[in-house]
């Protein structure tokens, strides 16, 4: 059968077939060759960079590097420089994957992959969507992720979607009109599954329970919904899966490295560590055992182009006391590591804490589409809001003494409603924001 989606990574100088098959070799390997092939490809690739990577042998240093631990750990601020500066020899804008990140955690940049370690990502991904009867090659994707409103890239980025067997919809407009030309795109489509940014997907599904609709009677041919790039709060799922009436599934990657966790059927969140080396970290850089909560960095194995060892992601989480090195599961993933609103008293507070609190709020009755909260000064947050209606000032009160009973009293709170709430480039809600 045609394997059209293979073809267009072929053609694009992706080995494709070569990288599907070295995965197996890895998946197929024994707990105890697993530990064998794991410790060599982290030598190989630390090794590979600090002889053809100048930029990595600067962080690195002249001290002698006795253990892993000794690796500096890599954030995002040492790589916001330009990319030419940061590629390996032999590596260049032409023969490499270039992509960059969508700047939703403030510090955006450009970054490389090889071909060879592109190719595998891909392998991996489509393993994974495997789980759920979906073939890339095959399977119609209803896609939920942003797009350049120009003319030109626009029709780029369709004509691509169109060779990745995927249609794209439009995620600036989730007005009742806009999301009824999804609806009658749905019915008109034999979609196999959906992808895309968790809050967009939710909208969807807000309006479906506001209208009473279920999608799976819409497009019958729906197996499974994956969101991906932002939070899925539990309240979410409940609702996506009431509304879809198919599976769905939580996946956690970056743009820069790949899938980082993958949710499999029985719902669990399997760590990739076919390509990837993902350590949890605490505040002096230590590894933590474990069941322990900390910062989440990555080592990408495979990729030559440019040197992503000991990544900090900028997420915080906790692996399963039930891990091992080659089926690591990530048991929660607490949020990033910037989105924490600092409070007059000393006190330090999640973003999702604003997330949680204002969705037990807003959804008694439907009326608010979205939020985003934006802490403006150290006692001071904005909360802007979309609606059909406005807020009474009797809600806002209530918003008002319940964010008090979580936070701490004396705090000012600026409510502004607006039609439509401002998204980042990329098409994502950053749903709490601090200026500080």
């Amino acid at each position: 059968m045609f394997q059209l989606f293979d073809l267009t990574l072929l053609l694009n100088g992706f080995p494709i077939k070569k990288a599907k098959r070295d995965l197996e070799k890895t998946v197929l390997l024994s707990e105890t060759d697993y530990f064998t092939f794991l410790e060599a490809k982290k030598k190989e690739i630390v090794a590979f960079h600090l002889k053809n990577n100048p930029f990595y042998c600067e962080l690195v240093g002249s001290e002698p590097i006795k253990s892993w631990e000794d690796l500096p750990v890599l954030h995002k601020k040492n790589l916001q420089k330009p990319l030419k500066e940061r590629l390996s020899k032999g590596y260049n804008l032409k023969n490499s994957y270039i992509n960059k990140t969508s700047g939703s955690s403030g510090d955006p940049f450009v970054f490389a992959k090889d071909n060879y370690c592109h190719a595998l990502i891909w392998a991996n991904i489509m393993r994974r969507f495997a789980w759920y009867k979906i073939d890339f090659n095959h399977s119609f994707q209803a896609r939920f992720y942003g797009m350049p409103l120009d003319f030109i890239s626009n029709k780029k980025l369709r004509i691509k979607d169109f060779f990745s067997n995927r249609f794209r919809f439009n995620i600036f407009d989730f007005s009742d009109e806009g999301i009824q030309k999804m609806i009658k795109k749905f019915e008109t489509t034999k979609f196999d599954y959906i992808n895309g940014y968790t809050s967009s997907i939710v909208l969807l599904a807000r309006y479906l329970e506001r209208n009473n609709l279920f999608l799976n009677t819409i497009c019958p041919t729906l197996k499974v919904c994956i969101v991906t790039s932002e939070m899925l709060f539990e309240q979410d799922k409940i609702l996506l899966e009431e509304r879809f009436r198919i599976p769905i599934v939580n996946e956690y990657g970056s743009a820069e490295l790949e899938i980082i966790a993958f949710e499999n059927p029985d719902g669990i969140w399997k760590i990739n560590s076919e390509t990837l080396f993902v350590e949890i970290l605490d505040d002096n850089n230590m590894v933590l055992p474990y069941g322990k909560e900390g910062r989440i960095v990555v080592t990408s194995l495979y990729n030559k182009a440019h040197p992503m060892i000991r990544y900090d992601v900028g997420d915080y989480g906790i692996l399963d006391e039930k891990s091992t090195l080659q089926n690591p599961i990530l048991r929660k993933l607490i949020g990033r590591t910037n989105d924490v609103a600092l409070l007059p008293s000393g006190k330090k507070s999640p973003g999702m804490i604003f997330y949680s609190i204002t969705k037990k709020l807003f959804d008694d009755d439907g009326n608010v589409k979205e939020f985003k909260i934006i802490q403006t000064h150290l006692d001071t947050f904005e909360i802007e809001y979309s609606s059909e209606n406005e807020l009474s000032g009797y809600e806002l009160e209530k918003i008002k003494s319940t964010f008090t009973a979580f936070l701490e009293p004396n705090l000012k709170y600026v409510f502004t409603r607006k039609s439509k709430l401002e998204r980042e480039k990329s098409g994502k809600l950053k749903q709490f924001k601090s200026l500080l």
